[in-house]
């Protein structure tokens, strides 16, 4: 009898019996987030954990995200340590991941294309542009200026800046807003293109731009500096986003710590990639994922993305009429900070117009601007409505 209750304890334990249907349309979603990842290799280094995260969240009963319990007549004593995806995800609340990709960035960047020709910071800007759109239209259906902030900044094409200002500002959408901000990303090659050509002329997209002029180690060093200082005297917030992402340049570019250069853009990258992917995809799950709201986020973010490559285009189109010519307005696309996609499809569509074009260097001008920019938009947006 005994055994028998055991086992019946058992059978009642397992999560078959009490796995909900929200949690299996979560966990097909994962799995379908996963094929993405591996088959399909759709920015497969955040995709996966993401997705993994996410399949592990909707699992009834692991407690694998749950925080501690403490004992209510002891304070001190805890009943329940919690689970591990909880710790871990306390780099995420705290705002710790994000800063420390930037770094790995940093570390990868050359920003010697900007440096050469600093007009392109301009289209890097207008690429922000579909953030702020994107925020008042949130304003106006109703979200608070604090998640409408977070939906607006998807526009930037950048996850962590994504995944830093939402879970500043709007934690309880961390995981559409990531979900959101990574599949855009990974779709910048099916996205963009279309967009590119609407709005450009055959003869444009065939314009073959002037070779990029050497960019000094000297210039290289100072950039980084430079930047760091006037951008965290203008927005302060932006600090952590600037600051580490201009550190990881200086560890690239002064030649003089090479193993710093090494971790940062290699194993520190990869290790708080890890984490960082895997605690915001647990935080979809079923009852905060499957929501109209979610629906909304995901539209808007696909809004925001859009204009932000059109508005960098048509930013590049005049700068083609001013420039007598001399300016391929693909390159305009490039300003979303998709690092270093969004460039390379630059490169892609201008080479099927003309086999001669060569942009790849030019973009990664207003693509390197364009993660600048984002942080930017991220620190207006925390000086704003972030906490006092």
């Amino acid at each position: 009898m005994n055994l028998s209750n055991a086992l019946m304890q058992l059978v009642k334990s397992t999560g078959f019996l009490t796995i909900s249907l929200g949690q299996i349309i979560m966990i097909l979603v994962s799995l379908i987030l996963l094929y993405l990842a591996i088959h399909k290799k759709f920015e497969p280094l955040l995709l996966l954990p993401i997705a993994f995260g996410m399949l592990l969240a909707n699992f009834p009963g692991t407690g694998i995200s749950d925080g501690p319990i403490y004992d209510p007549s002891d304070p001190h004593h805890i009943l329940s340590p919690g689970g591990l995806l909880y710790y871990l995800y306390q780099g995420v609340k705290l705002g710790i991941y994000p800063p420390l990709i930037f770094m790995g960035v940093g570390a990868m960047t050359d920003f010697g294309p900007l440096i050469a020709n600093p007009k392109t910071l301009l289209l890097g800007a207008a690429a922000q542009f579909g953030i702020f759109t994107t925020f008042i239209a949130a304003l106006l259906l109703g979200f608070s200026p604090q998640e409408a902030s977070s939906i607006g900044i998807i526009g930037g094409a950048d996850g962590p800046t994504a995944i830093y200002v939402t879970s500043k500002l709007a934690p309880n959408l961390l995981g559409p807003i990531a979900v959101a901000a990574y599949s855009y990303m990974a779709l910048v090659p099916i996205i963009q293109p279309p967009i590119m050509k609407a709005l450009t002329t055959k003869k444009e997209r065939q314009v073959i731009m002037e070779q990029l002029r050497p960019v000094s180690k000297v210039e290289k060093i100072v950039f980084p500096i430079m930047v760091t200082t006037v951008c965290v005297l203008l927005l302060p917030s932006a600090a952590p986003l600037i600051g580490m992402l201009m550190l990881g340049n200086l560890f690239r570019e002064s030649g003089v710590v090479e193993r710093l250069n090494d971790t940062s853009q290699n194993t520190l990258i990869n290790i708080v990639t890890i984490f960082l992917g895997t605690t915001v995809g647990a935080t979809a799950t079923a009852e905060k994922f499957l929501t109209a709201q979610t629906i909304q986020i995901i539209v808007m973010g696909l809004i925001a993305f859009s204009i932000g490559t059109a508005a960098g285009i048509l930013l590049g189109k005049l700068m083609y009429v001013l420039s007598g010519g001399k300016v391929n307005p693909l390159i305009g696309s490039a300003g979303v900070s998709a690092v270093p996609m969004a460039a390379r499809v630059s490169q892609v569509v201008g080479q099927k117009e003309n086999p001669r074009n060569f942009l790849l260097m030019h973009a990664m001008g207003p693509n390197v601007a364009g993660v600048i920019g984002s942080a930017v938009a991220a620190g207006v947006l925390l000086s704003l409505y972030g906490a006092s």
